[in-house]
């Protein structure tokens, strides 16, 4: 094939699955990470799937400095922007999600341009498509955008922020670079590794038992392997260019997931509670702890978005929710992550 894609923060439990999957397909692929330290835990991680071989090979970036981006970006045709900072609703300062997400948008598509990269696949959020209160329940698709607004959850802002940003960008900058954008939902699936479970933690805190119960909360659960596959449709399409795909997969109450686990795991999914918190706990609780008052919002609402274009346009199907969060679970089992 001969061709070769970046993909930025090789760490990431999707950056990881992406490298596998580029690979499993004849990709040559470079992943940036921040230093020299960590190309040996990536190779680890990428090995357990699939032999990287001598087609893996690392640049040195982060997404908050310039340096570094030229020289990755240099022989690279395609570009998969997954690297991100995580949300932590604990924190108070926005600024701190906000910056590294919008600037480093902006580093990757600026070096990308100046490289000549034939196009720019950047991961959103399904946050970003989404009305500003979910006080009434509905399906959105891609020609929503959220507006932008303080009292959003850090997270959100950053997500939409960042991606309206690199949009602002190409519009200002056209030239031979292509974008485009994939917003995900709830991001589960198997791990690679016991280090880095990334968004599993959620069925991993299930299985350790450290749930008292499951807040009445719905999740768009989309399979990572499912996520990158829709990344690499998005990168060779040519239907694709300059367009948002919403990647969001099946929803399913937070309970149902925990019953899943119990009816297909038994003895494994033992420490799993399926305990339905009601609503009026989970608010007094978010007083107390910082991370669930971003929930509240939520609670008890069925807001959902519409994968219609990706699947007519990219011809991509995910699979059942159910059969994500089993894989999800079995996987952190056979890594020693669950207990």
């Amino acid at each position: 094939m001969g061709e070769k894609v970046l993909v930025t923060g090789g760490t990431g439990y999707v950056g990881g699955w992406a490298i596998v999957a580029l690979l499993e397909r004849g990709y040559d692929v470079r992943t940036t990470v921040r230093s020299s330290g960590k190309e040996a835990v990536v190779r680890a991680a990428v090995a357990s799937a699939v032999d990287p071989g001598d087609r893996l090979g690392f640049a040195h970036a982060d997404l908050l400095k310039d340096e570094g981006w030229d020289a990755a970006m240099d022989g690279i045709d395609f570009v998969l922007h997954v690297a991100s900072p995580l949300g932590d609703e604990r924190s108070r300062d926005a600024e701190a999600l906000i910056v590294p997400a919008r600037d480093g948008a902006l580093r990757v598509l600026g070096a990308a341009a100046r490289a000549g990269v034939k196009r720019v696949v950047m991961t959103s959020a399904a946050n970003a498509a989404s009305p500003a209160s979910y006080a009434v329940e509905g399906v959105t698709d891609e020609t929503l955008w959220t507006v932008d607004s303080p009292s959003l959850p850090a997270y959100r802002r950053s997500k939409t922020i960042a991606e309206k940003a690199a949009w602002d960008y190409m519009a200002a900058n056209p030239g031979a670079t292509e974008l485009t954008t994939v917003l995900p939902g709830a991001v589960l699936g198997p791990v690679l590794t016991a280090d880095n479970v990334g968004t599993a933690a959620i069925v991993q805190r299930m299985l350790r038992g450290t749930m008292p119960g499951a807040p009445r909360i719905g999740l768009e659960v989309v399979d990572v392997r499912d996520l990158v596959d829709l990344h690499l449709r998005a990168m060779t399409s040519p239907e694709a260019a300059g367009q948002r795909f919403l990647g969001t997969g099946p929803f399913i109450w937070m309970g149902d997931i925990a019953e899943v686990l119990h009816d297909r795991l038994g003895d494994a999914a033992a420490k799993v509670s399926t305990r339905v918190l009601p609503n009026l706990v989970v608010r007094i609780a978010s007083v107390f702890d910082p991370s669930l008052r971003a929930i509240t919002i939520s609670l008890g609402r069925r807001n959902r978005h519409s994968t219609a274009k990706a699947e007519q346009v990219l011809g991509w199907v995910p699979r059942p929710a159910e059969e994500t969060v089993v894989d999800c679970a079995r996987s952190l089992i056979a890594h020693g992550a669950a207990s």
